[in-house]
């Protein structure tokens, strides 16, 4: 087995004992309030930073491109309220039409 199918497996494994250890911990019990809370912000903050890392990040540096642009009409669309499937569209065909451009 190479290196990299143990990394994997590993992994894998890992991912599925931390995921299974919040039901056999907490069980039927209710969290604190406060936990509860930073469970709920967790996942959006989360995926905020993924969107950010994926769209300026590069080499060691930042990348301004045809993606940023993308956010930023993603963004708008959030603000007025468009249905998640026209967000995405929107911010990919802008980005797709500007990379065509540009």
């Amino acid at each position: 087995m190479s290196t990299a199918w143990l990394v994997v497996l590993v992994v894998g494994a890992a991912t599925v004992l931390l995921k299974a250890a919040g039901p056999v911990f907490v069980g039927a019990r209710a969290l604190p309030p406060r936990a509860l809370a930073l469970v709920e912000v967790l996942a959006p903050a989360m995926l905020a930073a993924l969107v950010v890392t994926q769209t300026v990040g590069g080499d060691q540096e930042l990348v301004l491109d045809e993606r940023v642009a993308g956010l930023a009409v993603a963004a708008a669309a959030i603000l007025l309220r468009a249905p998640l499937l026209a967000v995405m569209t929107l911010a990919a065909a802008s980005a797709a039409l500007l990379r065509l451009v540009l």
